[in-house]
């Protein structure tokens, strides 16, 4: 056909391979197209595109039973999606015999899983998402938090319109949303009560929590040259972890502040913060590297790998979240799996991940939190701090076969009905 119509366009040329795929069904089993969109273009090694990794290996070590996985990916700008196969060769030796990335060949029964955050990316492919699920294929999106939109002030300038925007159009597209927690579905629910879908259907939410089984999600390995010296700070007095980026909303300023006080008062405490350098927060990260008490009492790692994380954990006296707030919490876990004791901020997230298994504090202001380090200090020299041990988690192939279980069987747990539904 291309060579007896010369002057076909390509667009032309793909829309008439598009009507005879239609016409030309593949063959079981059905396809759970799991878009990695975000990762494929570029790994920034995100705490999401852990996440990505994890359930991605996990889909495709176990896939459900009549589902064949195949990781796909589009630039955006309505670009066709194709599949990724390339990429799962390349980049994570997955046994994918075919190295072509072809445009998807898809058929009804099949299932499109937003796996990856790719929020502009997916709002331009509206159309073509559209199309699918058109053709009978069912649309899924992982919602990992909602704070652009709740919290606007700790993100950069334009986030709220973008990420409501994106919100708007999953919410309007998909079959059903799937969140990391019952926290967010909870938040979701409210914020889309507020900001109703445009669909003639009802919207399922369902949540489901991470894994946090890090030997099964790639870990990386190297340690620092002065790992030695770091690691005797640590054992040198009671020291609090802090994992994460490095942004507003973790509570470091907060921390720093308090820990001040701490070490004002001759407390031997140290503070360790293992974090990237993240926005809207270039005063904190300028005091944390001046602090005079950098690299003794106090360390900020801004890029550590897997390997080096799990010795911190073994190391340290416990773990401050200080968040004020989170999709999930997996360093609460992570710290549990080494029955390292946690101070938490009373999110009801970090409630719903920790339980009865760390100790909560609620106040804003440094003098609070300081208060609060003296207490569990404390309680901790008289060895009465909760035990974190018995902290119930997942492994990343329970955690996928939660997040299977939620869409293939539908158990939501907020249904959005449609105000004015479309004609």
């Amino acid at each position: 056909l291309a060579a007896s119509a010369a002057s076909a366009s390509d667009s032309t040329l793909r829309q008439v391979a598009a009507a005879i795929g239609a016409n030309h069904l593949p063959p079981a089993p059905r396809q759970l197209l799991v878009d990695i969109s975000a990762m494929v273009q570029t790994d920034l090694k995100t705490g999401i595109q852990r996440v990505v990794r994890s359930i991605l290996m996990a889909l495709i070590k176990a896939p459900p039973a009549g589902y064949r996985i195949e990781p796909v990916y589009s630039p955006g700008r309505g670009e066709p999606y194709r599949y990724a196969r390339h990429y799962m060769q390349q980049m994570l030796l997955a046994p994918f015999d075919i190295a072509d990335d072809a445009p998807l060949d898809t058929q009804a029964g099949d299932l499109f899983l937003g796996l990856d955050l790719m929020m502009h990316g997916t709002q331009q492919n509206a159309a073509q998402l559209q199309q699918l699920r058109a053709r009978g294929v069912q649309l899924y999106f992982v919602v990992y938090d909602i704070l652009p939109v709740l919290q606007p002030h700790r993100f950069p300038f334009g986030a709220e319109p973008d990420f409501a925007a994106w919100l708007a159009t999953i919410a309007d597209l998909s079959d059903g949303l799937l969140c990391i927690s019952a926290a967010v579905a909870d938040e979701l629910a409210g914020w889309l009560a507020q900001h109703r879908p445009q669909r003639v259907d009802p919207l399922g939410i369902g949540y489901f929590h991470l894994g946090a089984d890090i030997d099964a999600s790639a870990p990386s390995f190297g340690l620092p040259d002065n790992v030695e010296q770091i690691m005797a700070q640590v054992a040198s007095a009671p020291t609090l972890l802090m994992v994460g980026t490095v942004e507003p909303r973790k509570g470091h300023a907060q921390a720093l502040a308090a820990f001040d006080l701490l070490w004002q008062q001759g407390v031997a405490v140290n503070l360790v913060i293992v974090g990237k350098h993240g926005w809207m927060v270039d005063e904190v990260a300028r005091d944390l590297r001046n602090h005079p008490q950098q690299g003794k009492q106090l360390i900020w790692l801004s890029g550590v790998s897997d390997e080096m994380l799990l010795k911190l954990y073994h190391g340290a006296a416990g773990l401050l979240a200080a968040s004020e707030g989170e999709g999930f919490g997996l360093p609460l876990i992570e710290a549990a799996q080494h029955g390292l004791p946690i101070v938490a901020r009373d999110l009801p997230v970090f409630r719903e991940v920790a339980g009865p298994h760390a100790h909560y504090f609620s106040g804003l202001t440094a003098e609070a939190l300081a208060a609060t380090m003296r207490d569990w200090l404390d309680l901790l020299q008289k060895d009465k701090v909760p035990a974190s041990s018995g902290m119930p988690w997942l492994t990343w192939d329970g955690s996928t076969q939660a997040l299977l279980a939620t869409a293939l069987q539908s158990q939501w747990r907020h249904v959005i009905h449609p105000e004015n539904p479309l004609s």
